[in-house]
């Protein structure tokens, strides 16, 4: 039976206490402020932001100090001010071709219209611990910010434009009769499922669960062959139509990174042979997330392509109902509120079936003892 605990208000206002004290950790040692975080942590910033759909580096920022550093608790707690934020309308479709790029590679052609910009990556370190990291100081005005890359400010055109020139990979161009994308901010997942729905899903689907799902896609749990056509990151202008002006305006910047995914396609009596895509979007510098999203899109087209859907990483419903780590976090966590009752009962039961078992066992055993009597006899 259910025990009421007595004292809870009070043990959860001390367990807030305590929280309070260990985020803080030692008091002799200066506290990290929200702008070192958003400054030197961008990267941890960047994912918080893309799967707490909120472009804000301040809150982000702020969400993963609050949360001592655990990013899906930071997730959490961003969007959930989301949901308190009112909504003025939607901005126009950014231009990703306009990007103001700082980092820019393809894996499938090595020259390429602008060039290979490399850019800020890790992709060409050692792995190795810096230990002079431990050697710089903790006052912040001892040195200057270090200036970002320098971005490229002409236009760049897509490496997939060199393949379409040829009509060597597949069209992706809006159909007058399609439906308006539907908001997963505002309408709960449904299925079936389009692929404007399902890359809302997966730009902000958890990062950890995308990576292992492309990496099985790519160890043969898809039919997927990919290249890497594509990846950029840079700034891209977000523009918005005023009703005072009946016209879009810009209203300010973003970072986002792009990855196009390309992969083979063995066509049908109405197609000819080509290449298909697979897309990804983040807020952002965020490349893996961006590529991982982009293997995923391409296996949730297996139906509409015609493939056998024969692994759960081409199962829609599967991976769009598993990908977010708000709700698989809470379902998870769950399990630490009181279930006194749903035990008890249960306990009970098992109680029973054991009592009956063994009595059951009792009987069958006077009975083999009685025969084994009669045979001696």
């Amino acid at each position: 039976m259910y025990v009421a605990v007595k004292g809870g208000e009070r043990a959860i206002e001390a367990s807030w206490r305590l929280l309070d004290e260990a985020r803080r950790g030692d008091t002799r040692v200066p506290g990290l402020s929200v702008t070192q975080i958003r400054e030197q942590m961008r990267l941890a910033v960047a994912r918080v932001m893309a799967e707490g759909s909120v472009y804000d580096e301040e809150l982000a920022a702020l969400a993963i100090k609050q949360a001592a550093g655990d990013l899906v608790e930071a997730i959490f707690l961003l969007r959930a001010y989301r949901t308190t934020l009112p909504r003025f309308g939607y901005t126009q479709p950014v231009e990703t071709e306009n990007m103001v790029v700082e980092r820019r590679i393809s894996a499938t052609f090595k020259d390429v219209p602008g060039g290979q910009v490399l850019g800020a990556t890790y992709d060409y370190t050692q792995r190795l611990l810096d230990f002079a990291l431990l050697a710089e100081g903790d006052d912040a005005s001892a040195t200057p910010r270090a200036p970002r890359a320098t971005p490229r400010e002409e236009a760049m055109p897509r490496v997939v434009s060199l393949l379409d020139k040829e009509g060597l990979i597949e069209q992706e161009k809006r159909s007058p009769q399609a439906r308006e994308p539907g908001d997963l901010s505002r309408e709960p997942l449904a299925f079936p499922a389009d692929r404007t729905v399902r890359l809302q899903n997966l730009a902000r689907g958890d990062e950890g669960f995308l990576l292992a799902m492309g990496y099985a896609t790519q160890r043969g749990y898809a039919h997927s062959h990919p290249f890497a056509g594509e990846i950029r990151f840079g700034s891209v202008c977000v523009e918005m139509v005023l009703d005072e002006l009946d016209e879009a305006v810009e209203i300010g910047e973003i970072d986002l990174t792009e990855c196009q995914m390309i992969n083979q396609f063995a066509g049908a009596k109405d197609v000819p042979p080509q290449f298909t895509q697979g897309y990804g979007l983040a807020f952002g510098h965020a490349e893996r997330k961006a590529m991982a999203m982009a293997l995923v899109d391409r296996a949730l087209r297996a139906e509409e392509l015609g493939e056998t859907i024969a692994s759960p990483t081409q199962d829609i419903e599967f991976m769009l109902s598993h990908s977010d780590n708000v709700e698989a976090s809470g379902f998870v966590q769950h399990l630490k509120l009181p279930h006194y009752v749903d035990f008890q009962a249960e306990l009970e039961l098992v109680r029973k079936l054991r009592a009956q078992h063994e009595s059951s066992t009792g009987a069958d055993a006077d009975a083999d003892a009685d025969e084994q009597n009669r045979e001696a006899a």
